[in-house]
């Protein structure tokens, strides 16, 4: 973990700097926010920021999303004001210490924070056999591609090698390759020299250079512009990398590991994805089974959810009905283990009690009602008939559309019907937040009207 600290803190920094450290961070500090972005910009690198309030912390976030460095900013203040605290979050911090730094909450931040566990839980053969693999490659150097379906782990196992690596005291780096514009992805990945292009303010280290001496993951490199893949494979092949804009070429030292949900060797036939890059990363492959593969998962992922979501939202939860685990397990889990959290996300704020019932339980496809509800309401022979011509009615408005179109109105509709809420229209659709902001980062370029935030944290914070 490590922790960058912006601002003095009135003198408390040496404390809360002294806290981290017992805790296992690496702590820097910087004086303010033109000292945090030189830091971050030269590849200092943080996975979290702690920052003085008293600072223009609306500043500092956005000058963190224009420049696409995704890091959690934590706010610190003397007291406790509920007026400042409320300021902060709403300007996008992830959360608000009070000050003088209690050890207990600072280390409770940290293992938050943290959470992107490298840790599997799981019960099942199937992932067994695969972790098992894992084990046996992680020490090594050597190149790793991980596929499976979205929702599998891909990113979870990733960070799972690079901690039982000899890189794991090194930085873990991760670059969503889907994410980022193809004219931006360039000098995300490699940096850029100060005028390179328009925006670039200054010089900015790139994610190939941040990541030397540990591991750089690119996550979904599937997504990656041809173009950009000739790049990629001439800097695995010489261990060096050209900056945008720059003169000289720059040696790193990196273990490379990728992720895709596609059918890579399809991929490659059909033109989309290099062969010769294929080979450089597929040295050792791993795929993640989908959840409906790993039946034996379920109950402890359930229960896991089950417990992080009751203590997230301060409610007791003590368990999961027998009835609710059968549910559970018959289900197709089309969105894997994501979709599986979200569930249980949703029955724990459903729940009537400390067990979760099936009154709790919304699949996704269940038209939005409980299982207990859906399970009592059966049609009568009219109503059923009524109902078959509904959906017949409703498919042939659908024919016609592509695919997309129809995904595109689906969400769309969705956000609408949650009033702009992107937290509860992701949770409806089973998809992650990440997911949720990237379509309608694309329907807004497309020049499609996508309903206005109303205040949700996700959104204040994204």
């Amino acid at each position: 973990m490590r922790l960058l600290i912006v601002g003095s803190l009135d003198g408390h920094i040496s404390a809360a700097g002294k806290i981290a450290l017992s805790r296992g961070a690496k702590v820097a500090h910087v004086n303010d926010v033109d000292q945090a972005m030189h830091a971050l910009r030269n590849g200092q690198g943080a996975d979290l920021v702690m920052f003085d309030v008293s600072l223009d912390i609306q500043r500092m976030i956005e000058s963190l999303k224009r420049e696409r460095i995704n890091l959690p900013v934590v706010a610190c203040g003397i007291g406790s004001s509920s007026e400042i605290a409320v300021r902060a979050i709403r300007a996008g911090a992830k959360e608000y210490i009070p000050l003088p730094p209690d050890a207990e909450l600072i280390a409770a931040v940290l293992a938050a924070v943290a959470e992107e566990s490298s840790a599997f839980i799981f019960n099942d053969p199937n992932l067994k056999a695969v972790l098992k693999l894992a084990d046996q490659v992680a020490p090594s150097d050597a190149s790793i591609l991980i596929t499976g379906e979205s929702g599998t782990g891909k990113e979870v196992m990733a960070r799972y090698i690079h901690t039982h690596s000899r890189r794991a005291s090194k930085p873990f780096i991760s670059v969503n390759c889907a994410a980022i514009p193809e004219n931006l992805l360039e000098s995300e990945l490699f940096g850029h020299e100060k005028g390179a292009f328009t925006g670039a303010i200054a010089r900015r280290i790139g994610k190939f250079e941040e990541a030397n001496g540990g591991s750089l993951l690119l996550d979904e490199i599937s997504e990656m512009h041809p173009r950009l893949q000739a790049k990629l494979l001439r800097a695995i092949q010489e261990r060096e990398i050209d900056r945008v804009g720059g003169s000289a070429p720059v040696k790193v030292d990196i273990r490379l590991i990728a992720t895709s949900n596609r059918d890579m060797p399809d991929e490659v036939k059909k033109g989309n994805f290099r062969e010769d890059l294929f080979f450089r990363l597929n040295v050792m492959a791993l795929e993640l089974p989908p959840l409906r593969d790993r039946p034996g998962d379920i109950p402890v992922l359930a229960n896991h959810f089950a417990k992080k979501y009751g203590e997230a939202n301060g409610i007791k939860i003590d368990g999961i009905a027998p009835d609710v685990m059968k549910i559970l397990g018959a289900h197709e889990w089309r969105g894997n283990v994501r979709e599986l959290e979200n569930t249980m996300h949703r029955a724990v704020l459903l729940a009537q009690g400390p067990i979760i019932g099936p009154e709790a339980i919304m699949l996704t496809g269940g038209r939005g009602l409980p299982v207990s509800r859906t399970a009592e309401a059966t049609p009568s022979a009219a109503e059923a008939a009524s109902n078959k011509a509904i959906d017949a009615a409703g498919t042939a408005v659908l024919v016609g559309k592509t695919v997309a179109a129809v995904e595109r109105d689906l969400i769309i509709d969705t956000l609408s019907h949650c009033l702009g809420n992107r937290t509860h229209a992701a949770n409806i659709l089973g998809i992650s937040i990440r997911t949720l902001r990237n379509k309608l980062k694309q329907y807004s370029e497309e020049g499609v009207m996508v309903p206005a935030s109303h205040g949700d944290v996700d959104q204040a914070s994204a």
